[in-house]
């Protein structure tokens, strides 16, 4: 055979530089997108004067083929270098392979093809900087150190030589997969407080949300590949929504008005607190508010439009997840949202004990004899009259000495329902007190004309300012949301503290019609929203999240023996009823069930019984809570991983399928 025909042709593949902890850390394009990049590299050629632009990773960033550069399209992110690369390195240290530079590249192709159509191998090949490679055999490169390096550390390290790899198929270099054309969805992801805070406290939301997609596509692999085989399903795009750096950046200047008033002790942490913490108080400050309010709308409009500019043939729905106070400044905006047949914005009005309860007629009583005629009770006015009650005293009786008076219990339960009625409507001042003790300009008034503060029930039928929302103009979208997904959310407590005791069973979201709560069960700023729409005598526990490949979790499933202990004399069919709970579907109505027939059918009936339980409209009738499931590890010590626990939706298989039920289901 002709040495010659021995070579052909080197592979190239194109990679970009990503900074890791300010290091260089070169990553590899997916074939696709390396196959497009070669491609326009290919028609363009080197003399072409015209700038090329190539839309990778799911048209999310733009290279630039000429200045060899990677742009961000949606988010602010630093330009990162791209090379096409064909020779690789493996670095002293680490197993890993890093590519040459294009100029090398170049260099070492002509060295190895001179090698083997001639047979000259062993030559030394000088590099910059002093380096040497010797190409000994297709099979054995190495690079040595430079003979003027400073001396090492070890003999090892001046002596090792480093191993030489051609073309990318001969290292050990993972090329990620690529992502579907077709896009089925767009999900908008606001983080919460301190973005450069979300993910393990060190990464920021793009990469919060790059995990997030990540695991969603594995997902659709996985669970929806019947779909993807028939062309049915696409991809979900998750786009991160920024709002942080905008409150804290030199348009508001609030740093450094923070940074002059903190104390100098314990910098570190007056420093996470500042960054972090403060924005709690910064969202229910009205200048502060509406600045993040209009961040976010703007954002997720602008990212929106942007969107539809970059995928014109999208026909799919859009939703959002908030992470943690995200997910507040979510469904507060979504609340103030208008529908297409209102003129002005969605009002949400708020409805205070007296005005959802009271008898109109119970206010307006002004003596004893009006007010147990008015309740056709005036049997008993000479009964009260004998012992000189009127209606200042009535007020201060109990249902105990109405009964010692000879009162019989109808008339007795009567009198004293409408007896709390008058109290409710005297003491409540109703929406334009509720409305003054929150309105932005209560530093004004004169404290010595405020009246005593008084607590009164609220019926959530629909929503105000009055609730404890700041009073601002809050902005519209420019779609309706498919669905609204709280991660880690504290709506529940905020509701709570604005005063809201129920959400009306009616009430729902007035553009979006879903609306899920998940949480993990150690989180230690999650609140349940269940309880808030359910009469107070239904304990309903949140639904299970079933674990992505099915069932439970062993620790959970083993947690069902030590309620079975006491009945391994009874029947075998409660014993396998109690030893092998299933965890109920995600979705109640319409969803995907990672369970059998045969798994149904030994779901106990009460749980059948919660599965299948209306809860309110907020989610159309279906459960809202949705709890994670608690790895083994994490059963040990709730309080060490209660931190982690408030991140780990981003990473999280389970929260990822229950997104991708609602969209797909």
């Amino acid at each position: 055979m002709n040495v010659v025909e021995l070579y052909g042709p080197v592979q190239h593949h194109w990679f970009y530089n990503q900074q890791v902890d300010s290091k260089d850390s070169w990553q590899p394009f997916s074939r696709e997108d390396s196959q497009r990049l070669e491609d326009a590299y290919s028609r363009v050629g080197k003399c072409e004067k015209d700038e090329v632009v190539v839309a990778t990773d799911g048209r999310r960033y733009d290279v630039r083929l000429r200045e060899r550069k990677r742009y961000s399209v949606y988010w602010e992110q630093k330009p990162a270098e791209v090379r096409r690369c064909s020779w690789f390195h493996r670095s002293i240290k680490s197993m890993t392979y890093n590519p040459y530079s294009e100029e090398l590249c170049d260099i070492l192709e002509v060295a190895y093809m001179t090698a083997v159509t001639l047979g000259k191998w062993k030559q030394h090949l000088k590099l910059p900087k002093g380096k040497t490679v010797i190409l000994h055999n297709p099979k054995l490169m190495l690079q040595y150190p430079s003979s003027c390096k400073v001396f090492p550390r070890s003999p090892t390290e001046r002596t090792k030589p480093r191993s030489l790899k051609r073309g990318i198929e001969n290292t050990s270099v993972e090329i990620p997969e690529g992502e579907p054309e077709m896009v089925d969805h767009l999900v908008f992801m606001v983080h919460g407080i301190g973005p450069a805070r979300e993910g393990r406290l060190r990464r920021g939301i793009v990469q919060c949300v790059n995990d997030f997609r990540i695991t969603s596509n594995h997902l659709l692999k996985s669970h929806f590949s019947h779909s993807e085989d028939l062309c049915v399903t696409g991809r979900v795009e998750y786009l991160p929504v920024s709002w942080h750096n905008v409150l804290h950046g030199e348009s508001t200047g609030v740093d450094k008005d923070i940074e002059r008033i903190s104390l100098p002790s314990i910098s570190r942490l007056r420093q996470f607190s500042n960054g972090t913490v403060l924005d709690l108080f910064f969202y229910n400050s009205v200048t502060y508010c509406q600045a993040i309010m209009d961040t976010v709308a703007s954002e997720i409009n602008r990212l929106h439009s942007l969107f539809l500019q970059r995928h014109p043939h999208f026909t799919g729905h859009a939703s959002l997840v908030g992470h943690s106070l995200g997910s507040l400044i979510l469904f507060d905006l979504l609340t103030n949202q208008e529908t297409d047949a209102d003129s002005k914005p969605h009002e949400m009005y708020i409805k205070l004990h007296e005005d959802a309860h009271v008898d109109p007629g119970c206010g307006s009583y002004e003596s004893l004899e009006e007010l147990l005629k008015g309740h056709g009770l005036e049997e008993h006015l000479n009964v009260l009259h004998r012992e000189q009650v009127d209606m200042e005293s009535l007020m201060l009786c109990s249902e105990k000495d109405l009964k010692d008076v000879g009162i019989p219990l109808g008339p007795r339960k009567k009198i004293m329902n409408c007896v709390k009625k008058w109290k409710d409507s005297r003491t409540g001042s109703g929406n334009a007190a509720q409305n003054e003790m929150h309105s932005p300009s209560l530093g004004t008034r004169n404290f010595h004309e405020q009246k005593t503060p008084t607590t009164s029930a609220v019926d959530y039928q629909h929503f105000d300012v009055g609730i404890g929302q700041v009073s601002i103009d809050y902005p519209q979208l420019a779609f309706h949301p498919q669905a609204l997904f709280a991660m880690g959310s504290p709506i529940g407590m905020f509701l709570t503290v604005r005063g809201v005791k129920r959400i009306h069973p009616n009430y729902g979201l007035p553009t979006c019609k879903s609306f899920y709560n998940i949480f993990h069960p150690f989180d230690p700023v999650a609140y349940r929203i269940e309880p808030m729409i359910l009469p107070q005598d239904v304990d309903l526990q949140p639904l299970l999240l079933p674990h992505h490949k099915g069932r439970k979790r062993m620790r959970l499933e083993l947690k069902g023996l030590t309620r079975v202990k006491s009945d391994l004399l009874g029947s075998l069919r409660m014993v396998r009823k109690n030893i092998s709970p299933v965890p109920s579907p995600v979705i109640a109505e319409g969803g995907i069930s990672s369970m059998t027939p045969a798994d149904e059918a030994e779901v106990p009936p009460t749980e059948k019984k919660e599965r299948n339980l209306k809860v309110g409209m907020l989610n159309r009738g279906r459960r809202i809570d949705h709890v994670l499931q608690e790895k083994t590890i994490e059963s040990f010590n709730e309080y060490l991983f209660a931190i982690q626990s408030h991140l780990c939706y981003w990473e999280s298989e389970d929260a990822a399928l229950l997104v991708l039920r609602e969209i797909y289901g």
